[in-house]
């Protein structure tokens, strides 16, 4: 059927249906993917993977995640009608393909991209595993620590503060909006995914956590990389505080039960994590299982 008889078709067929059926029919022809702004400036835009923060600023368009091709098809569609500012800055909180993949969408628009040396390090290892090497556009900017540029009226600044997550996760801090993009350093009640091949490490992403609220403060705003159903992907410290003590109440209960002698497959059986009721859904053997490994692994 051609575009223009179906759309005079669909327009006929939602004219002869109940508002309410009308509603539901037309829900299949919105946008999949949702903006939402948190200041003038700075917004989140989700669809399918990470959450992706973006800044508009007079000097041009900072970046934060990509997700895949397709979402960042997207959301560039989506920036260029807000602005006709250049894309001045990318960044990756890490080389996970749901945060970095559509990188590869703004190759010829974008001529920066910054991420933590480990990130890189990652993101080329899995590329090469994959043979996908050339659907990958990797940062040309790497730091250890820290890293800050000014660009239009704010200044972004990249924290590393050891593993997490994985060896290589940044919390970006947009200074004078005081926002933080945490990446997956923060699953807002949703079961996290613990990435032992690219060195992460519980006990150190409690260190972490211990760490970034110590250093950003009480009126901080944090944006995480995804959030359990019902629960946002933004959020104050004490997202951040409950995090970690579910991260703490993870490993001490893998670590009783293992002391009670029971086997990997029967601490897998669990369907909560004692006291962090709030995280529930699928995915609890994710972190069930590096916690075990973390625990029984005999350094060399």
């Amino acid at each position: 059927m051609h575009r223009r008889h179906f759309i005079q078709n669909t327009a006929l067929t939602l004219g002869a249906l109940t508002l309410a059926n009308r509603e539901f029919l037309s829900s299949f022809f919105e946008d999949p993917w949702k903006i939402t702004m948190l200041t003038k400036e700075l917004g989140i835009f989700s669809e399918r993977g990470g959450t992706i923060a973006f800044y508009l600023s007079k000097k041009g368009v900072i970046v934060v995640d990509t997700q895949f091709p397709d979402q960042s098809k997207h959301l560039i569609a989506e920036l260029k009608k807000k602005t006709t500012k250049p894309f001045k800055l990318l960044i990756n909180t890490h080389h996970h393909g749901d945060h970095s993949s559509g990188n590869i969408a703004f190759k010829g628009q974008i001529w920066n991209i910054v991420a933590h040396a480990n990130s890189k390090k990652n993101q080329k290892a899995v590329a090469e595993k994959n043979n996908s090497q050339k659907n990958q556009l990797y940062p040309n900017i790497t730091y250890l620590d820290n890293w800050s540029r000014k660009i239009g009226g704010e200044r972004v600044t990249l924290h590393y503060f050891g593993p997490g997550h994985t060896n290589g996760d940044s919390f970006v801090h947009f200074e004078n909006a005081n926002i933080v993009h945490c990446g997956d350093l923060v699953f807002n009640r949703r079961h996290p995914f613990v990435d032992r091949t690219a060195g992460a490490n519980i006990k150190s992403w409690i260190d972490v956590l211990n760490k970034a609220t110590g250093t950003f403060d009480s009126n901080t705003k944090f944006i995480y990389g995804h959030a359990g159903t019902g629960f946002e992907v933004t959020g104050n410290a004490d997202d951040l505080k409950a995090f970690r003590d579910y991260l703490g109440n993870t490993l001490n209960f893998v670590d009783s039960q293992i002391k009670a002698g029971k086997s990997k497959e029967e601490i897998l059986k669990a369907k909560s994590i004692p006291g962090s009721d709030q995280w529930k859904g699928d995915g609890i053997e994710r972190p069930l299982t590096a916690a075990w490994e973390e625990l029984t692994t005999v350094k060399k």
